[in-house]
């Protein structure tokens, strides 16, 4: 019988964030950004084990006391130059089953709730490609040119913005990425199969930490959710 794991590539920097520290270790409600999702993901009872796909040269991650996640949390230190290295890398260390899911969520989506990761796992358990969480683009979308103006407004039916997790089965996403390596998510690497990911309704709230400011949204989201 399948299983359910997760991997959470955390080999980056986010240089967008303007910080000396790697972001997923920049403070945030008390502990380091990257808690909050591995909080999440250990405590679904539907997830068997939480992998961190960390850079191998990686000095940080052990300086903070993991011990209440227990054996459920397996940090790999295989982490890649990118996104797409460090899943494909963890995928092979984690030596996942071909049938087994895997749920891959950013280090930096601290806000993501068990309410969640059940809609996605219920989704998604029984289809035979897979998917991710997403919510339709709301705002009007602008197509700048080389001057900074307005080039011409973008139709937005039909457009959705991506989120984490991204749930596939571990071999086929493992295909996927050894075809594609270019993408900056999963879902693009499936997509170049000729398949087509499930979109599965998300809220606003699971949005990734990318600049300075995102963190006191994010504290304020965690203050409800905690």
């Amino acid at each position: 019988m399948s299983e359910f794991h997760a991997l959470v590539p955390a080999a980056g920097f986010g240089s967008r964030m303007g910080s000396e520290l790697p972001k997923q270790y920049l403070p945030l409600a008390g502990q380091p950004m990257i808690f909050h999702a591995l909080n999440t993901l250990c405590a679904s009872p539907e997830i068997a084990t939480v992998f961190v796909a960390l850079a191998p040269g990686d000095t940080l991650f052990h300086t903070y006391d993991w011990s209440r996640f227990g054996d459920k949390l397996q940090p790999l230190y295989c982490g890649g130059a990118t996104r797409a290295e460090s899943v494909a890398n963890g995928l092979i260390a984690s030596e996942l089953e071909p049938d087994d899911w895997v749920l891959v969520h950013d280090a930096a989506r601290p806000c993501l709730t068990q309410a969640h990761l059940a809609k996605l796992i219920a989704e998604l358990r029984d289809d035979a490609v897979g998917g991710i969480l997403a919510v339709p683009v709301a705002d009007t979308l602008k197509r700048a040119d080389a001057g900074g103006r307005i080039a011409r407004t973008e139709e937005r039916s039909g457009l959705w913005q991506a989120q984490t997790p991204q749930m596939f089965r571990a071999g086929l996403l493992a295909q996927a990425l050894q075809q594609c390596s270019s993408v900056t998510d999963e879902a693009s690497a499936v997509e170049a199969l000729g398949l087509r990911p499930k979109l599965v309704l998300s809220e606003s709230s699971n949005f990734k930490v990318t600049y300075p400011q995102d963190l006191l949204l994010a504290e304020l989201l965690l203050k409800e959710i905690m």
